[in-house]
């Protein structure tokens, strides 16, 4: 193995890391804020809150994520109504892309997994909820939303990790993260070492993230007490 790759190269795999934890930071943050209110309407009675949150869910989760990063990257500048218009200075930028690309995914997986924290509460919290008065807004900030996210905590941690696997697509379209300045750093010396060297940042990463969810799950399970 050439050690050497490491200080020649080091800079640059130092800043295409700083773009991946950016991505995944900022779309997990966001793609949260998205789930949130998505979650309640796939779990509402009523149809015409139900059907939308469906059917958005239902396209990012069955459709592959390299397609969906190529509509908004490729696809959408072949509209002149997008190209002449505000949006074009968003949606014409490759990292602007690989985030709401990896937003709008990460969003309807996240919806899914609140949505079956959400079926988990025992429907004696939700009904002495009620029967203290309290309002549906009440309800749902107080006690729903609050208990289905500690139940889908684990499952969400998990969705982050994918999600920073998952990042490394959007160097498919040009965005200089951790594996697209791995892509470009092979293709000037061939070395499949740039690749390992890539796999143990990931790996890393992919540590830390763990043990943070970890002391998090801790933090907000600490009044549950085994015996």
């Amino acid at each position: 193995m050439d050690w050497s790759l490491i200080s020649q190269y080091g800079d640059r795999f130092w800043d295409g890391t700083l773009i991946t934890l950016k991505l995944v930071l900022l779309s997990s943050v966001i793609g949260l804020i998205i789930a949130l209110p998505m979650a309640l309407a796939r779990s509402s009675h009523y149809r015409r809150y139900r059907i939308p949150a469906y059917s958005y869910i239902y396209f990012f989760r069955g459709t592959p994520l390299l397609i969906q990063l190529f509509i908004l990257y490729y696809g959408l500048g072949q509209f002149e109504f997008i190209t002449n218009s505000f949006m074009w200075s968003v949606l014409g930028d490759a990292e602007w892309c690989g985030l709401i690309g990896l937003t709008l995914n990460t969003a309807a997986y996240t919806a899914e997994i609140i949505r079956g924290g959400i079926r988990a509460i025992p429907r004696g919290e939700i009904e002495a909820a009620r029967a203290y008065g309290m309002s549906w807004w009440q309800l749902q900030h107080r006690i729903v939303l609050p208990r289905a996210l500690r139940i889908a905590w684990p499952a969400y941690g998990n969705e982050v990790i994918l999600l920073l696997k998952g990042s490394a697509l959007v160097s498919t379209i040009a965005v200089w993260d951790l594996m697209g300045e791995s892509r470009s750093i092979f293709s000037r010396t061939y070395a499949l070492e740039i690749f390992l060297y890539a796999a143990v940042i990931y790996f890393l990463l992919t540590f830390i993230l763990t043990r943070l969810f970890n002391q998090i799950e801790k933090r907000i399970n600490r009044y549950l007490v085994c015996y």
